[in-house]
């Protein structure tokens, strides 16, 4: 079973509405090598292991609960990128803002944001919001997801999808400079070079050499300014199971980096502090108004009961 804390686990810096960054950070959340398939592949990976491989068991699954904060962190992002893009001046066609007291009225069209948005669906399907799939708006599919069985392949396969995810976020990172996207990609960069760690360690345990067969990408992700801020803080040299019970992900994920840079890599106990969540607003041209005054005097019942 799963524990929730209502926290993003990274801050989001604060920029204007961006439909195009929006749509490009959806390969990074429902592509073949995004945050979804990483989150389903290592749960998948380890609901079914089978042996006596606790410590190999617990590694997997330490990521693949992380990766489920990285769906949210990116989706949550996705969506400040996209909520109010119909209000923001110079994101329409016409180039300014509409508000009427009922959307639509008198002809106006308050979404035509839309018409040159890179994917129409973030406001046909969804009110401004993420969607479950890529940047071609394909949606995410449950075959990318590789779960073998063998504890050698599943493990290869993973440091090979995270040295993918990192290449393809820095290409992300090198597309916009929304201070929005590049707060959560830089992260996610950081964080996928930890997975990278994490893989190699365990395949070095286990005898195999990875460096010969799939070397980690060998680029430096600290030209980037908010990724160089947080490899110098240690960001990708630690990791987190994420277990309220006995993990053993630290009989792996210890000693000597297996990128060979005379750093020390380490499993520790306490999760990350996390950022808030802050509430989406209400969209009446989306027809997603919110809720009533009744409802909302009901909610506030529930919450202050005692």
């Amino acid at each position: 079973m799963f524990f929730h804390i209502q926290k993003l686990i990274n801050p989001i810096a604060a920029d204007e509405p961006d439909p195009a960054a929006a749509n490009i950070l959806q390969e990074g959340l429902g592509g073949q090598f995004g945050e979804m398939r990483t989150m389903m592949q290592y749960l998948f990976q380890s609901f079914n292991a089978r042996g006596d491989a606790k410590p190999f068991k617990d590694l997997i699954q330490g990521v693949g609960i992380e990766e489920i904060s990285h769906v949210e962190l990116i989706t949550t992002t996705i969506n400040m990128l996209l909520d109010g893009s119909a209000q923001s001046p110079g994101k329409t066609p016409k180039g300014k803002a509409r508000k009427a007291a009922v959307p639509g009225s008198g002809g106006s069209t308050p979404l035509d944001v839309a018409l040159i948005a890179p994917n129409t669906h973030h406001f046909i399907v969804a009110p401004q919001c993420a969607l479950p799939v890529d940047a071609a708006g394909n949606p995410w599919n449950g075959s990318y997801v590789y779960a073998s069985g063998n504890l050698v392949l599943d493990l290869m396969y993973n440091l090979m999808l995270e040295s993918t995810g990192r290449l393809q976020k820095c290409r992300i990172y090198e597309m916009s400079d929304n201070k929005a996207l590049r707060s959560t990609v830089s992260y996610l960069i950081a964080r996928d070079h930890a997975h990278e760690l994490a893989f190699a360690k365990a395949l070095e345990s286990l005898g195999v050499n990875w460096g010969k067969v799939l070397p980690i990408p060998n680029f430096d992700a600290t030209q980037y300014p908010e990724v160089k801020k947080l490899m110098d803080l240690g960001v990708h040299r630690t990791q987190h199971h994420f277990r309220l019970d006995d993990s053993e992900m630290g009989k792996i994920f210890r000693g000597s980096s297996p990128a060979n840079d005379g750093f020390e890599i380490e499993t520790t106990e306490e999760p990350p502090e996390g950022a808030p969540v802050t509430a989406l607003p209400e969209r009446p041209e989306e027809f997603a108004p919110g809720l009533t005054p009744e409802l909302m005097e009901m909610v506030a019942a529930v919450r202050d009961f005692k």
